[in-house]
């Protein structure tokens, strides 16, 4: 009797424990389930708006420059002004929603659309193969090259045979900062987070030059006493475009309608005319501006 209980308490202890090992292993495989669909579930989800999410919200979040006359900036009013916010505004009533101006840096652009703190950057945002793998880029709607501007007591025409001891001032996250990296690793950058910044230390005497898009140092020496831009064009052509979160298809495909229809009534000359006129004059304005997307 005492054989035939032993044996059945063994057998009961053997079934108790199979039955919580295959418990286990199903809590287990269940949590692992449940972690795979939260992962997957926030691995699909998206921060940027679709165009008609904007349109219902009846609001759209676009990054300008505030400190960078005359592209954009914001006026002893306190409203926002520029090349950049003209065209803004203008996609704001042809949208039928009101514009929310985010001021953005050069080297905060990418992170805000992929943070989906704005919907589209207009903000000097020159197209790269490097930037385009990280935001999508519409048609353009304004030529640009880099330049460097220097005080007049030493102009800066060559990159060449440069002193070591000289410092260029850059824009941190600038095509200006890549360029001069890549291509003049020996020349010192001393790096600045913002245009204002940047501004001061060639003013101070920081660096010995400023390297940046050319129309921004054109339109620097233009309004600055004492300045000339010695090179006017370094490195390639490039463009500039507005630019919105990867994969905002809907947004993108109507910001591109949006420029081939401009140009159909010139509007980037008349928005030339209205805000970069006073600063370049006549002379660069079919150098500069791009209508329909159209580069010539």
């Amino acid at each position: 009797m005492k054989n035939g209980k032993l044996k059945k308490l063994i057998t009961l202890a053997t079934v108790v424990a199979s039955t919580f090992a295959l418990v286990a292993c199903g809590s287990s495989s269940s949590d692992d389930s449940k972690g795979s669909d939260s992962s997957a579930k926030k691995d699909s989800e998206t921060v940027y708006r679709t165009l008609d999410e904007i349109k219902k919200d009846g609001t759209i979040n676009i990054g300008v420059f505030s400190d960078k006359n005359p592209f954009g900036y914001v006026d002893e009013n306190g409203e926002y002004q520029g090349y950049d916010v003209y065209f803004a505004n203008r996609i704001g009533e042809d949208l039928g929603v009101k514009v929310n101006f985010v001021s953005t840096e050069a080297a905060n652009r990418i992170e805000y659309l992929q943070t989906g703190k704005v919907d589209l950057i207009l903000a000097n945002f020159t197209v790269t193969d490097e930037r385009a793998e990280e935001v999508d880029f519409a048609l353009p709607y304004m030529n640009v090259a880099l330049g460097v501007v220097s005080p007049d007591s030493n102009i800066i025409k060559s990159l060449d045979n440069w002193n070591s001891k000289d410092q260029m001032i850059v824009i941190s996250g600038t095509t200006a900062e890549t360029y001069l990296t890549e291509n003049y690793p020996d020349i010192p950058l001393q790096k600045y987070d913002s245009y204002a910044t940047a501004k001061n230390a060639l003013e101070n005497g920081n660096g010995v030059a400023w390297a940046n898009d050319n129309t921004e140092v054109i339109a620097f020496a233009l309004q600055n006493k004492g300045y000339t831009v010695g090179i006017s064009e370094l490195g390639n052509k490039d463009t500039i475009a507005p630019a919105v979160s990867k994969g905002n298809d809907t947004l993108l495909d109507w910001v591109n309608e949006e420029i081939k229809s401009l140009g159909d009534e010139q509007f980037f000359h008349k928005d030339y005319e209205e805000t970069l006129v006073d600063t370049y004059g006549k002379d660069y304005e079919e150098e500069l501006v791009v209508e329909g997307g159209a580069v010539q």
